[in-house]
């Protein structure tokens, strides 16, 4: 290969939508990305786009992204393992599996949380990342710099990072990616059938329905591996959600419009509450966070982060000049920048914050 800068260097493995959009992402951010596909066509035509710069791997590229389906992935991953030098990671949306049979330094497991209802090369988008969640699941022997690339890279192409364990992400990917895909899809189901019997029922369903089944519209390949992977997870969340629409149901019975309008109260309130991201500069403080010589520790703070729903708008770790350690320069919203604070104190790190000026 004649890559120079290998800082700057990639290795995407799976040329589909997200591995597609992510390639896109980083040769707009001037990256070399050297990619293939099992499909040598893909592979060529994503050349020949300049999706990727060269087809095949570059052993020294600082990271390999496996973009695989999620049961190809474990092989695939140990290949890269084998025969790359830098970090590797993942982008599927079921990590427990992977997680569990692949115990390397190298290895930080990755979710971004982002999707098309277009599929393959046609759907490559380099903003498909832009505002997304990006999960990482680290063992908890993560090698800190290895964490620090995958959660960098993820930043550049404009994602927030997200710490998680394996087991804890497909529990609560479950609950807001699978099950709405499989709800989505079973309203779908349910509409086409009640519209063999009235013709105009499709011609209705506009405005809300139209928005909520739009997830529907996702490859159903990549469902039935996933429906597999993460299967306890989901089951799990159709039963609570069955649940919750029985209670709804006992309240539509017994015309108990008081529990019913407090339900709906509850989640119009939910819903106005889900988080967003800072935007405002002035609103940021920064805190440094002096990585202690234990492994992992750079994962921690971001778990943190997750536990008490901050947002880490910013990430990098800065060398110290008398040895190998580093600080972690994090920046957070300055409203929760004191919670953020005790919490890694109670973890026993030496946090020091400053405003953004």
């Amino acid at each position: 290969m004649n890559t120079v800068d290998h800082t700057r260097t990639a290795n995407v493995v799976g040329l589909g939508l997200i591995g597609g959009s992510i390639a896109l992402a980083l040769r707009e951010r001037g990256w070399t990305v050297c990619g293939s596909d099992l499909d040598d066509e893909v592979s060529h035509r994503a050349q020949h786009e300049g999706i990727i710069s060269e087809i095949g791997i570059d052993q020294e590229a600082v990271i390999n992204i496996v973009a695989v389906p999620v049961t190809a992935s474990v092989d695939v991953v140990r290949q890269m393992l084998e025969t790359t030098s830098g970090v590797v990671t993942d982008v599927g949306s079921v990590k427990a599996p992977i997680c569990e049979a692949i115990h390397d330094k190298r290895f930080i497991g990755g979710h971004p949380m982002a999707g098309s209802e277009l599929e393959g090369l046609d759907g490559a988008d380099p903003h498909m990342f832009d505002g997304a969640i990006w999960v990482l699941t680290p063992d908890l022997e993560a090698d800190d710099e290895n964490f620090a690339v995958v959660a960098s890279l993820a930043r550049e192409v404009g994602s927030e990072v997200v710490a998680l364990s394996p087991t804890e992400h497909d529990r609560l990917v479950a609950v807001v990616s699978h099950l709405p895909h499989l709800t989505a899809a079973s309203l779908m189901s349910l509409a086409q059938d009640r519209s063999e019997e009235h013709a105009s029922l499709l011609r209705l369903a506009a405005g809300g329905f139209r928005d909520m089944t739009r997830i529907a519209s996702g490859s159903p390949r990549i469902w039935i591996d996933i429906c597999q992977e993460n299967r306890v997870a989901i089951l799990e969340a159709i039963d609570d959600l069955n649940a919750a629409l029985n209670s709804v149901r006992s309240f539509i019975e017994a015309e108990e419009k008081t529990s019913l309008e407090s339900m709906l109260q509850r989640a119009r309130e939910s819903r106005a509450n889900l988080p967003g991201r800072v935007t405002d500069p002035s609103a940021l403080s920064e805190v440094r966070i002096r990585i202690p010589d234990r492994a992992g520790a750079a994962a921690e703070v971001f778990t943190l982060a997750a536990e008490l729903g901050v947002n880490i708008a910013n990430f990098e770790v800065v060398h110290l000049a008398e040895g190998n350690r580093g600080v972690a320069v994090v920046l957070v919203d300055s409203g929760v920048v004191d919670m953020f604070r005790g919490g890694l104190i109670a973890r026993g790190f030496r946090p020091t914050v400053s405003a953004l000026t």
